[in-house]
């Protein structure tokens, strides 16, 4: 009878130690929940405006070999215009002040449009570097979670081995008296 006492108290024992898990892994479960919400939070929140994207296109045209090429032809043509074409009466005369004048509109007008692209750029590195520590906290969460888990475990199933031994033992002993009673 006292066996079946004890086996019962420790059924009852691992029932406590699953709903103690349990409870742990809701609270993960929620913990979690909140780190995803604020990832999903820090990435819905950029609306990009047209001015934000013409920057970028400019910016992404302006940093390129294309617009190189295509602004060394223009400078060649321009030149070979007023020199030879226009021998006689050129629109803009040899030291090409018109010229000059243009080039230092294009980068007057150019280089503040490229720091807005790259603001916007420093911008969405910040939101993803954010991003990217909430991903890191999780994990760490995770892991302290997982580790509190096992912890648990191994101290609960210690002490049922324990009492399961001194279940055993009582059992043992019982059954050496009785044999010895037997004699």
């Amino acid at each position: 009878m006292g066996l079946i006492v004890n086996i019962k108290t420790l059924v009852e024992e691992e029932g406590l130690q699953l709903k103690r898990l349990e409870e742990l892994v809701k609270e993960s479960i929620n913990e979690e929940h909140y780190l995803s919400t604020r990832l999903l939070e820090l990435e819905a929140d950029t609306e990009i405006t047209f001015a934000q994207k013409l920057a970028d296109k400019v910016a992404e045209f302006g940093g390129s070999w294309a617009f190189i090429l295509v602004f060394f032809l223009i400078i060649i043509v321009w030149i070979a215009i007023n020199i030879v074409a226009l021998n006689e009466k050129p629109f803009d005369p040899y030291p090409f002040i018109f010229l000059n004048l243009i080039l230092s509109c294009v980068a007057a007008i150019q280089a503040p449009i490229i720091m807005m692209s790259q603001n916007r750029q420093e911008d969405k590195d910040r939101r993803r570097s954010r991003g990217d520590y909430l991903v890191n906290m999780k994990a760490e969460m995770e892991v302290r979670s997982l580790h509190g888990k096992i912890d648990l475990l191994l101290t609960e199933q210690m002490q049922s081995l324990f009492k399961a031994q001194e279940a055993q033992l009582d059992l043992l002993e019982k059954i050496y008296k009785s044999i010895r009673e037997i004699k």
